[in-house]
This record gives C-alpha cells, structure tokens and sequence, in this order.
C-alpha cells in the first residue's frame, strides 16, 4: 500500500519552532524526490520545500533561511525543521512526491497554527 503521513504539527508561538515528519512507503521513498506543501482555507496549495533522492533541498523564497527539509534513508521518513516560525506559516502541511504531487498520494496533512 502506497501511502505518506504526516504528523509533527501543532500550535506555537511565532518565534518558536516545530519539526514535522513524513513517513514515506518504500517503493516511493526510494524512487521519487519528497515534497512539502501546505494549504490556507480559501487559497492553493503551495510547495514548500523537497528533496531529492541525492539529497539536494530547494525552498519557496518565504520559508528559506528558516525551514531545513531532510530525509532520513533508514526510516523512509523527511522531515521539515522550522524555525522562526511567523503567523503567515499558519496552514495544513502535507507531503508528496516533487516536483510534481502525485493526487492519489495526498494525505490529512498536520496543521500548524502559529499564534500568540
């Protein structure tokens, strides 16, 4: 079964910090570079970070120099380290494949609430 699931978020302060993880099916983890996204009501779901299987990394402009994606070979699990984080990163996070989401691969996503 083909699958990805996300977990890790929550509310926080802005400022503070949370690290959401994906967990990954083999048979896609080993093939396919692994993409975050996430999703405000009312608006598109936008990418934020991927990496490939080699493990280079590429960031929207709005999280660079606060977000760190990994992937972690052993568990077929990335992750997304975020910092710093602004009300703005308020949304559902959700992972797939990338460049390019794969629709059937969509998951509940996590939501992170970034409030005072």
């Amino acid at each position: 079964q083909v699958e990805l699931v996300e977990s890790g978020g929550g509310l926080v302060q802005p400022g503070g910090s949370l690290r959401l993880s994906c967990v990954v099916s083999e048979s896609i983890f080993s093939r396919n570079a692994i993409g975050w996204y996430r999703q405000n009501p009312g608006k598109q779901r936008g990418a934020v970070a991927a990496v490939t299987t080699g493990g280079t990394t590429n960031y929207a402009n709005s999280v660079k120099g606060r977000f760190t994606i990994s992937r972690d070979n052993a568990k077929n699990t990335v992750y997304l380290q975020m910092n710093n984080l602004k009300p703005e990163d308020t949304a559902v996070y959700y992972c797939n494949t990338a460049p390019v989401p794969t629709p059937p691969f969509w998951g509940q996503g996590t939501q992170v609430t970034v409030s005072s």
